[in-house]
């Protein structure tokens, strides 16, 4: 009877002990959550007064998910309950606020309420239209945050400097100040944000925790610091376009954790890469797309068997890859391997190719391959974008390419390809939205009398049919809905049809160098969309319509060069226009240039030479900010080269103002506004991998631009990457400019180019062209210059054209280095002058710098004096050379005359 008692007694209690209990819990329970939604008011009011500094637009943000999330912030409503914002479940405060795509639109107040929120360990404002205003400094006392997220679309990026106070946040496992690439256009932005080396340095020094580091499109310029490679706990590292240059950390390969690597599109980044990288097992992505890497791609890079994407494309890597290195890469959904100097997938042996990776994006472009295209590419039936461009491939174009029915993109162009092209053929590529075929090949695209339209991919947006031997517009463009891009230049089409000025998607539009007749329609304003507009070099008449100037908010390409064109140029180019390149070179136009080009703010070349234009010097286009080429040549422009206030062409490299009617004297002061063209000892050096050039918001095909300057005595053709990247020139030939040459024209280090022939210049050769390091061409001639020839000329290595003849110099001719080098033709016309490569020669060689002979016998004594004799025409006659602008074999007589001399 006890024991049941005490039985009983004990259940009560466990009952009663666990009702207790569970009432506690549930006490417990009902507070803590009651606790979580208790905002403190101080925050709520800070959140309050952060939303009320932002208006809501609906183009502030591009995810097209995003909607205002600050809809949800009532004052009557406890904040933690907000859509956005996090609070801790202990203490109530604000630990999170997450406002991305939230269509924001508004300036930072750098004294925001929202930086007192001190308890902030996450804040994500990314993707909202912050309308360039800064960073605040302030963003450093939010000392807990641990993730920053301030990433931003299109043209809505933050801008300015990047406060020092952000290398403060010691607790930081992720920073994102990423721009996006804009995703209605696809065009590179401009960097707006700016990172100093010295942030940066204590950035990665005090916040060692790092995971995620994503800086794109920041600018940085400078070398990448070596204490990255501390961040032992880095997972992604993402340093696109930020202008780096300098040697690459390799350091940065042994980050075991790493499984994002972008450092893409930075040019002068250059290095190796190491067997090292073999340790990144973790690496999905390896972006080092358009730098300077060079050297061989290591083996080990290819048993990272997790790597999806990977970019070396516009590198200098070398050496041979065969197929089978490819096959551990079992992950590998796109290879991009474009413009390098690589020997790619020679295999000795039979390959299993039923094993190749899952390849979805196979870049191959300008990658020297040959002969027929690879049949393993047939295996590749994932395969959704193919770019073969820019090889020597030869041959019809393989039946087996249109049965990759995944294909979205197909780029043939610039090959050697042979024979005929049908619709039927390309209609068995129902999902393809890019085409090249043009350019380079010898293809006749059909369009067949039978084939149906309708069973022609409808949805391309990419066409390329240039020299594709048309003599007429390819009917079944009409029923192209979605074309962006029409490239259909170097054909014979005479006319173009009425329903394409319909076509309001285009956004690139290429029909030059065809037999076009007749005038530019009016109608060509309904692409308000065009970025890009090329009619040149065709049989076009009329009038340029006069809505070019104002018709497309994002017209940057504007060219109607070699036409027939006449009357003004259109005076109404509207301010914030995009324009960056205008050509109107070789018409018939006449009048005054438009004194609104000075709205055209982004604009880097304008080219109206061979014309009737009746102007003084347009020394207003030196206020636009981006202008670097000019050419006026071959027009009536007068008076003298000169501001009446100051005019500073910030980025001006060439500007062709020959055969005009100037006059007047040169000013030192006009000479001081071209500061641009004197250059660093680095900042000449460039290489060049590809012949697409990247002005502020859009790509160019350079190989589409040939600029013609008068040069070494000839008119020379340039092509764009040329005249864009490497040539520095001042062409004033051929007008009637009178007095000295001022000296200052010295301090022009990066002229590569300097003509000033056919005025009336008098005085003596400026000795400060001395200094003129990297000059090619020195053409001074049919003037009234006298005096001598400036020893220090002699110090010009580069110097591979000089013509002083037809002037009154006199005195010797310097015969050392590249003076050697010139024929007697570049001193005729100066009675004054001797030297051997005149018939006056010098009575007193002794004031003359000769060559010591050793001693030794009359056989050795010639062989030294012959072999230092050799010596100095290669050192001169290779220097010229190394600049890449050859005359060929226009010295041969000058170093048989001077053989003959010696002997």
């Amino acid at each position: 009877m006890g024991f049941f008692c005490s039985l009983t007694f004990s259940i009560q209690f466990l009952l009663l002990f666990s009702s207790s209990l569970f009432t506690n819990c549930f006490t417990l329970n009902d507070l803590t959550t009651t606790h979580q939604h208790e905002c403190h008011q101080h925050e709520s009011n800070a959140l309050l007064s952060f939303k009320q500094s932002f208006f809501i637009s609906k183009s502030a943000s591009y995810n097209p998910f995003s909607y205002p999330k600050t809809l949800t912030w009532i004052p009557t409503t406890d904040c933690c309950s907000w859509d956005g914002i996090e609070c801790d479940e202990l203490t109530g405060h604000v630990i999170s606020i997450d406002l991305s795509s939230s269509l924001l639109y508004g300036s930072m107040d750098p004294n925001s309420t929202l930086f007192s929120l001190v308890h902030l360990q996450s804040l994500d404002l990314s993707d909202n239209d912050f309308n360039h205003s800064q960073i605040p400094a302030w963003i450093g006392d939010l000392s807990q945050l641990r993730h920053l997220n301030l990433s931003q679309f299109g043209e809505t990026t933050l801008s300015g400097e990047v406060p020092t106070q952000i290398s403060h946040l010691s607790n930081l496992l992720s920073l994102d100040l990423r721009s996006y690439i804009n995703p209605q256009f696809d065009f590179p932005l401009i960097n707006c944000l700016q990172l100093k080396e010295s942030t940066l340095q204590s950035l990665i020094q005090n916040s060692t925790r790092l995971e995620q580091l994503r800086l794109n499109f920041v600018t940085i310029s400078s070398s990448l610091p070596h204490t990255l490679t501390n961040l032992t706990s880095l997972q992604k590292l993402s340093f696109r376009h930020c202008e780096l240059h300098g040697e690459f950390p390799i350091g940065i390969f042994s980050l075991a954790n790493l499984t994002s690597l972008n450092f893409g599109e930075n040019q002068n980044l250059q290095g190796t890469l190491p067997a090292s990288i073999g340790n990144l097992t973790n690496l999905a992505l390896l972006a080092l797309e358009d730098n300077s890497f060079h050297g061989e791609i290591p083996r080990s890079l290819f048993g990272l068997e997790k790597l999806v994407d990977l970019f070396l494309y516009s590198n200098f890597f070398e050496g041979r890859l065969a197929l089978d290195m490819f096959f551990k890469l079992k992950m590998l959904n796109t290879l991009d391997l474009s413009v390098n100097k690589l020997s790619l997938f020679s295999q000795n042996r039979a390959v299993n190719v039923t094993i190749l990776p899952p390849i979805q994006w196979l870049g191959l472009s300008q990658c020297n391959l040959n002969g027929e295209i690879p049949t393993w590419i047939m295996n590749l039936t994932t395969l959704n974008h193919l770019d073969l461009r820019g090889n020597n491939l030869q041959g019809e174009i393989p039946y087996f390419l249109f049965k990759l029915e995944n294909l979205t993109g197909l780029d043939l162009g610039r090959n050697l390809f042979e024979g005929q092209i049908e619709l039927e053929m390309l209609s068995k590529l129902k999902k393809l939205t890019v085409l090249g075929l043009g350019g380079g090949n010898k293809l006749s695209f059909l369009e067949g009398n039978n084939t149906s339209i309708v069973t022609f991919p409808s949805q391309i947006q990419f066409l390329d049919l240039r020299s594709c031997n048309l003599v007429h517009f390819p009917n079944f463009i009409q029923h192209l809905q979605e074309l962006t891009d029409l490239y259909l230049s170097n054909n014979s089409i005479k006319t173009i049809p009425s329903w394409l000025w319909n076509k309001t998607t285009l956004q690139s539009l290429d029909i030059s160098n065809n037999l076009l007749i007749g005038k530019i329609p009016a109608l060509i304003c309904n692409l308000q969309s065009l970025g890009f507009l090329d009619l040149s070099s065709n049989n076009l008449i009329g009038r340029i319509p006069s809505c070019l100037g104002s018709f497309s908010r994002s017209l940057h390409i504007l060219r109607l060069a070699g036409n027939k064109l006449i009357g003004n140029i259109p005076q109404n180019y509207a301010k914030e226009n995009a324009l960056q390149l205008i050509d109107f070179s070789s018409n018939k136009l006449c009048g005054q240039l438009p004194r609104s080009f000075v709205n055209c703010r982004m604009l880097e070349l304008l080219d109206v030479s061979h014309n009737h234009f009746n102007d003084s010097f347009p020394f207003w286009l030196g206020s636009l900010p981006n202008l670097k080429l000019i050419f006026l040549r071959d027009n009536k422009f007068h008076g003298a080269i000169k501001c009446p206030f100051k005019c500073t062409f910030p980025q001006l490299r060439i500007i062709d103002l020959s055969q005009n009617d100037f006059s007047g004297e040169l000013s030192s002061e006009t000479i001081k506004n071209f500061k641009s063209m004197t250059l660093s000892n680095t900042s000449h050096q460039v290489q060049f991998k590809d012949d697409v050039y990247q002005l502020q918001h859009t790509w160019v095909d350079l190989s589409l631009f040939v600029i013609r300057m008068h040069n070494k005595g000839v008119v020379m053709k340039y092509l764009g990457r040329q005249y864009f990247h490497y040539m520095i020139a001042i062409d004033l030939s051929c007008n009637k400019i009178f007095g000295e040459i001022p000296d200052i024209m010295g301090s022009l280090n990066g002229l590569v180019v300097l003509n000033l022939s056919n005025n009336m210049f008098t005085g003596s050769i400026p000795s400060s062209f001395g200094k003129l390091s990297n000059l090619e061409a020195l053409d001074l001639s049919a003037n009234s210059l006298s005096g001598e020839i400036p020893q220090q000329l002699t110090e010009l290595t580069f110097l591979e054209f000089f013509n002083v003849s037809f002037n009154n110099l006199s005195g010797p001719i310097p015969e050392n280095r590249q003076f050697s080098t010139f024929q007697d033709n570049s001193f005729e016309g100066n009675n004054g002058l001797c030297g051997f490569q005149l018939l006056n020669k010098c009575e007193d060689r002794s004031k003359l710098p000769l060559p010591t002979i050793p001693d030794g016998d009359q056989d050795s004594e010639s062989g030294s004096f012959f072999e230092l004799y050799w010596m100095v025409i290669l050192i001169g006659y290779g220097g010229g050379l190394v600049a890449g602008l050859a005359l060929g074999n226009a010295f041969a007589g000058d170093v048989y005359r001077l053989l003959k001399r010696i002997f």
